[in-house]
């Protein structure tokens, strides 16, 4: 059963992050942010000027009562202990963002917004150093790589996954879910394609920085691995009869949870897959072929009805929770000593529930 966090907003909450000191920050649409412990008291409470949805909330991880908050084309830095105002702010975006992801050594701030744009924000200069633009339509998710701090990846609804360094303008590597899973299937496309493209809604990387996640609007979730400046999918499978809003990597491991607009939450353990491919990387090779295109994926598993039969009995949820609504945010935290899910829906409440038996 999930513990519910109240008293916090008044209107759905869309955002969430999480402090290494275990303070929560969510972020909730009409410009609220609140601050809550560790026991789902909410500490603090603010509501931006112009009232935009705040739609992505980050903690700093060596000062974590440094909160960064998105909201409609600005991000505001704040301190949690006092949510009286913005200690900066900055308009580098010309859209909406929809997602932030700061860098390991915490100089660097990328910002996903409704163009497709990723800005990269220097921290120290306050000003944009690098302007990555490649989607075609909303970017929805953005994460830089541990361990690598010039290195990030991004999706967008125009169906791509990209892998960008920060040396580069453009990207190192792309891939269309949509023309990879057609050629996959060597045949007509089948309705559900149609009816549920492979929008991608969320990416998230695994702490060792060469493993991804990508949730999409098929249902289905792709692993990829990172080889040098391309991308391999390693997994993908299907557990979510609609969309999946959200995929997070819990830290130090490839348990993954997944949550989608069908209202369920699952936690999937891909470690022996990804530890089954890392030892032996010759098996797949044997099922590429040409692709079309020069700047799409330049390998991985080209064959669907082989990928899904195989996959999808390899790996099952570990998890699977009935949460009833669907998820707009969600991560693994650790609360109190123990390891717990936050889910932010379309109510004004966060949903906790424990994760004792992993």
């Amino acid at each position: 059963m999930a513990v519910k966090w109240t008293g916090g907003h008044s209107s759905p909450i869309l955002c969430l992050n999480a402090s290494k000191e275990g303070l929560v920050a969510s972020g909730a649409e009409g410009g609220d942010l609140t601050a809550w412990g560790e026991d789902g008291t909410p500490l603090g409470h603010m509501r931006f000027a112009g009232a935009d949805d705040v739609t992505s909330v980050l903690f700093s991880p060596s000062c974590p009562t440094k909160l960064y908050a998105s909201h409609g084309e600005t991000i505001s830095i704040l301190d949690v202990r006092s949510l009286k105002g913005s200690l900066d702010h900055f308009h580098v975006n010309e859209e909406e963002i929809n997602c932030l992801s700061l860098n390991q050594t915490e100089n660097l701030l990328a910002s996903a917004d409704d163009s497709g744009a990723i800005k990269i924000l220097d921290l120290e200069s306050k000003k944009v150093s690098r302007s990555l633009k490649r989607h075609s339509n909303i970017c929805s998710s953005v994460a830089f790589r541990p361990q690598r701090p010039q290195s990030l990846v991004s999706c967008g609804l125009d169906m791509q996954v990209m892998l960008w360094s920060l040396q580069k303008a453009r990207p190192l590597w792309i891939t269309n879910l949509q023309e990879d899973e057609t050629e996959e299937m060597e045949g007509p496309q089948s309705p559900g394609q149609l009816l549920n493209p492979a929008l991608a809604h969320s990416i998230s990387v695994a702490s060792c920085g060469n493993i991804f996640s990508c949730g999409a609007e098929d249902g289905k979730v792709r692993i990829f691995r990172v080889m040098g400046v391309k991308c391999e999918q390693e997994l993908g499978f299907k557990g979510h009869t609609l969309g999946v809003s959200q995929v997070c990597f819990l830290p130090e491991s490839y348990l993954l949870l997944t949550g989608g607009n069908d209202g369920k939450i699952m936690l999937w353990d891909a470690s022996s897959e990804i530890e089954k491919k890392q030892k032996s990387p010759t098996k797949r090779t044997h099922r590429k072929k040409p692709k079309k295109g020069a700047c799409t994926k330049q390998g991985g598993n080209t064959n669907a009805s082989v990928t899904d039969e195989e996959e999808h009995g390899k790996i099952l949820p570990k998890l699977n929770i009935e949460h009833g609504e669907k998820v707009n945010w969600l991560l693994g935290t650790n609360i109190k000593g123990h390891q717990n899910i936050l889910v932010a829906d379309q109510t004004s409440c966060i949903s906790v529930y424990p994760l004792n038996e992993f």
